[in-house]
């Protein structure tokens, strides 16, 4: 079943970000070691696609979450949680019978041997997403609609969801995608890793490690990756520690369907005007950077490469969330491909100098100008704990 197109909105209250997934209350360790020998955790949220509305919101923009909880007090809790961060949480539906996910976590980095994740989240609330029971005319009003792999991964149901979402639509918003393959979540299953190459050639912006694609699809390699995506109007392949390779261009996909949705999602720039002769093809939000895109001709791609920053990580976890926020930022504004990246970068930066996976991000004025710095100083960057609550850290010019 397929729910009813979105109209389009006044630029003014338009949602400009609508994240669709699974959030958890999470418990952090409160020293390091096996969970086994951690006496006591904190309660924190975790969700990735929560994490991105959350990250949005503390930056400025109008971000709403769509989800489902329990009618439990972790459901409460997360509810209120998410909501103090500024995101909408009216449209995240309650169920009576399923509880609330929830996780625990050890300190240590997720990508060591060492660490350790216990997730209660079978038959959760949210694993019950279907076609049928969440607000198409909530997820579907947005300039852009952000999905992740994971929750495609919790049911067949969830599966069939994000098939519905990603379908071509008139009026679709642009649909932002990103790949977080979770191992753990695809064993037993019905389906594997492999449907979430068919969900990424279906949306218009795809966020993809390189690891991951190794991982999931047997993909090496940026080039390869993007062959194996050739749909999507922008690609944002994650190279970890070696920065992120975008592939940008004009695509005709089954998105062309889509013009009016995606022209009021693209916008030209902050305003958000620009509509549907702007969004032919993807456009300028889609396409990233608009002139710097293609010269124009359809299937061309510009290849835009940013190093990574260099950063004292306190705890590597909610960093891609992070990054997927900041780059969905600068393109909600209308900055150019490489302003886009390094805002990813920089938003990715203050959540890996917290221990945990939310943080608030730098304020946009400071953001801009660490941004638009020449390849040389931003080269020389080390971003350490504490530096987002400067006005003009001492990090602008910092060597090592």
């Amino acid at each position: 079943m397929s729910g009813p197109a979105a109209g389009t909105a006044d630029a003014a209250t338009t949602t400009d970000v609508v994240c669709l997934g699974e959030s958890m209350v999470t418990f952090l360790p409160s020293q390091p070691g096996r969970l086994a020998d951690v006496p006591s955790f904190g309660r924190g949220i975790g969700g990735a696609e929560s994490n991105v509305a959350c990250a949005l919101a503390a930056a400025g923009h109008r971000a709403a979450w769509v989800g489902r909880v329990g009618a439990d007090g972790f459901g409460d809790h997360l509810v209120e949680t998410i909501a103090s961060y500024g995101v909408d949480t009216s449209a995240v539906r309650r169920d009576p019978v399923r509880p609330t996910g929830i996780y625990f976590r050890t300190a240590t980095d997720r990508g060591t041997d060492t660490h350790e994740v216990a997730y209660y989240r079978a038959g959760s609330a949210a694993s019950a997403m279907s076609p049928d029971n969440v607000p198409y005319e909530d997820l579907l009003a947005g300039r852009i609609l952000h999905l992740s792999g994971i929750t495609a991964a919790l049911s067949a149901d969830c599966l069939a969801l994000l098939r519905d979402l990603t379908a071509p639509r008139p009026g679709r918003p642009l649909v932002s995608f990103d790949v977080n393959h979770r191992p753990h979540l695809w064993r037993g299953g019905g389906a594997d890793a492999s449907v979430l190459l068919e969900l990424a050639r279906r949306a218009d912006l795809v966020f993809v490690g390189e690891d991951e694609a190794e991982e999931a699809w047997g993909i090496v390699g940026a080039e390869a990756i993007r062959a194996a995506l050739p749909e999507p109007a922008v690609v944002v392949v994650k190279r970890g520690s070696a920065g992120a390779t975008v592939f940008s261009g004009l695509r005709p996909g089954p998105r062309s369907s889509n013009a009016g949705g995606a022209g009021n999602a693209a916008g030209a720039g902050p305003s958000g005007a620009g509509g549907a002769g702007n969004a032919a093809g993807a456009g300028s939000l889609g396409a990233g950077g608009a002139g710097n895109a293609a010269g124009g001709a359809e299937g061309a791609d510009t290849v835009t490469l940013v190093p990574a920053l260099r950063v004292d990580v306190v705890a590597a976890v909610g960093a891609g969330d992070a990054f997927a926020a900041g780059f969905l930022s600068a393109t909600l504004r209308g900055l150019p491909v490489r302003e886009r990246v390094r805002h990813g970068h920089l938003m990715a930066a203050a959540v890996l100098t917290v221990p945990g996976d939310l943080t608030d991000p730098p304020a946009r004025d400071h953001a801009d100008r660490l941004a638009a710095l020449d390849d040389d100083a931003w080269g020389r960057l080390r971003l350490g704990p504490g530096w987002t609550a400067a006005d003009r850290a001492p990090e602008e010019v910092r060597t090592p």
